[in-house]
């Protein structure tokens, strides 16, 4: 058999035709063909999308956004260099001024077709609006594709089934096949018994066929079944650990939480709610006269009272939870050996932030779920951070008697910010701080205060590049301006960090111990097995991490046992801090 040679210019011509040929080839896969019963699927997924988006349209949710910036490590994998903190309370049906709510402009449009005009000022008032992010992007991705989410716009492909928590899925690649600002790209997760998505993974594109990702970031979007047949948006990974900018390589992680759908808006400025208290027996006739001293107390007990329910109502406070307790006792621990006898029960809450902080109102301590979130799991790390805290009760640190006078709180909710006051002074901080070493020093954990101080050390490690994660945004930070931890003795007490020591865990991953319910805002304990850390990787000290659920339908988590959350985290009823 003879072969024949292949000239050099025929060989370009064939490589040079082969190329353009490729290059002419679609981005996405051919699609597979559905099946009746996967067709079917989809056409109930694209009908209760529409239910979906009017259902969020007649929510107002408080929306917040964490960003850190991340760069490659050799060993760490990647390390936090900075980070971008944002809250919003977004409303599709109006927007929020000064003092009134105003009607929607009608002017502007976009992926939302004008509905974005409705975000709330509260970043505003925070100081918080970066232009290098725009918190309209991360809260689109609660969205699919809100006018255009179709087969007339989408090819849908099966891939397989899969139990997302009890929860059974069919996953369906999606691609876009017609041009159009923000459609979606990936792969979504539809419930086999009403057909909504609960999931999807991906990322929005401009052009079909073209890789266009400049303005667009990956993400990873979950839904949660918060009432009988309502199913809505809860939490929203994004990474991108390979983008070029600058001539340097760059990435981000980010986590959007949305909480608060039952919150209603208030429809006038002023509104005055009754409360009736069921039992209530007149016993003026033998009550004892007040003392000053008492009127005083209760004067302070009466803004303290005032301000709390202003914050719940505004979604930036945790109703009462079993987690409280455990706060409580350890307070206890304290109160109890350096002969703290208050008058009345000092008392804890969660605020629903991320940013590390904590502060008190009267005889209640709060503290950020950021903050509880990634103390390590011994209870001396608690006590630290509560010891602190409790010193201000003590030392009589109470907020401004002015919110005794509820007409004060009667403002925007985006407006709890600015309106009240909750931060310490230096000089009541450096003094709470050296009285709060006196009660550690004195209590049951005074032989472990290392473990305590390691989360200080850490903290400040981190908090030269996390710098909005330590800006309080209703508090105070445990960190000085300079840097430095208030509980300075504390922290000097600490060993010196070792990222190789697997056993030494100064700090854990955000969202590491509490879960909030989006519907009510309630605090759960994370129902989590443990696992020790293999490696320095596995550590990421207070850093964001991917997002998973184990999704349960409303009407099973209904019959799950008492303590229960509906969102089906266990709680239990006297849940204790445990061991890494």
């Amino acid at each position: 058999m003879r072969f024949r040679k292949i000239s050099l210019p025929f060989l370009m011509l064939a490589l040079g035709l082969n190329l353009a040929y490729a290059k002419k080839e679609p981005k996405y896969e051919k699609a597979h063909q559905l099946t009746p019963e996967q067709a079917a699927l989809v056409e109930k997924a694209i009908a209760r999308e529409k239910v979906v988006v009017k259902n969020i349209q007649e929510r107002t949710p408080l929306v917040e956004t964490y960003i850190q910036e991340m760069r490659p490590d050799q060993k760490l994998y990647q390390v936090p260099t900075g980070d971008t903190y944002m809250l919003t309370r977004i409303d599709f049906r109006k927007t929020f001024t000064n003092k009134p709510y105003a009607a929607r402009s009608e002017k502007k449009q976009g992926f939302f077709k004008g509905s974005m005009s409705a975000l709330s000022n509260i970043g505003k008032a925070l100081h918080l609006d970066k232009e290098s992010y725009n918190v309209e992007g991360f809260s689109q991705m609660m969205f699919l594709d809100p006018s255009g989410f179709d087969q007339q716009h989408y090819v849908f492909s099966y891939v397989r089934r899969e139990f997302l928590g009890s929860v059974r899925t069919w996953e369906f690649d999606v691609q876009p096949k017609v041009k159009g600002v923000g459609r979606f790209y990936g792969r979504i997760w539809i419930e086999d018994q009403d057909g909504n998505v609960v999931r999807f993974n991906g990322t929005y594109t401009e052009n079909a066929g073209e890789d266009n990702n400049k303005e667009y970031f990956h993400f990873d979007s979950w839904r949660m079944n918060m009432q009988p047949d309502l199913w809505l948006p809860v939490a929203i990974y994004v990474e991108e650990s390979q983008r070029i900018e600058g001539g340097k390589q760059v990435g981000l992680r980010a986590q959007t939480h949305f909480w608060g759908y039952s919150l209603t808006l208030p429809t006038r400025d002023s509104e005055n709610v009754s409360v009736q208290v069921e039992g209530a027996v007149d016993q003026s006739a033998d009550s004892q006269d007040v003392s000053p001293l008492q009127a005083t107390r209760q004067w302070v007990s009466q803004a303290e009272n005032n301000v709390i329910d202003r914050l719940v109502q505004a979604g930036l406070l945790a109703p009462p939870s079993d987690f409280d307790k455990t706060l409580e006792q350890v307070v206890v621990n304290l109160s109890v050996p350096n002969n703290l006898n208050f008058p009345d029960p000092v008392h804890c809450r969660i605020l629903l932030t991320t940013t590390v902080e904590a502060t008190t109102i009267g005889n209640t301590i709060l503290l950020s779920k950021g903050l509880i979130d990634t103390l390590p799991r011994n209870e001396e790390a608690i006590a630290g951070v509560v010891a602190f805290e409790l010193a201000h009760v003590a030392l009589g640190h109470h907020i401004d008697t002015r919110y005794a006078f509820n007409d004060r709180l009667l403002f925007p909710d985006e407006s709890s910010f600015q309106s009240i006051k909750m931060n310490h002074s230096d000089a009541d901080n450096a003094d709470a701080a050296k009285h709060a070493q006196d009660y550690l020093q004195n209590s049951m954990y005074k032989d472990k205060l290392a473990n305590a101080g390691l989360y200080l050390v850490q903290l400040q490690e981190r908090g030269k590049v996390l710098k909005q994660l330590n800006t309080p945004k209703l508090g105070d930070s445990m960190l000085k301006t300079d840097g430095t931890p208030w509980m300075a003795d504390l922290a000097k007490s600490a060993p010196k960090l070792n990222q190789d020591d697997t056993t030494q865990i100064a700090a854990l991953p955000l969202g590491s111990w509490l879960k909030t319910d989006p519907w009510d805002d309630k605090q759960h304990m994370l129902n989590a097995k443990i696992f020790a850390p293999m490696n320095a990787r596995d550590k990421m000290p207070f850093e964001v991490t991917p997002i998973y659920f184990k999704l349960q339908r409303y009407e099973d988590a209904q019959k799950a046992p008492a303590g229960t959350s509906p969102t089906g985290a266990p709680a239990p009823a006297t849940p204790a801090p445990g061991n890494n």
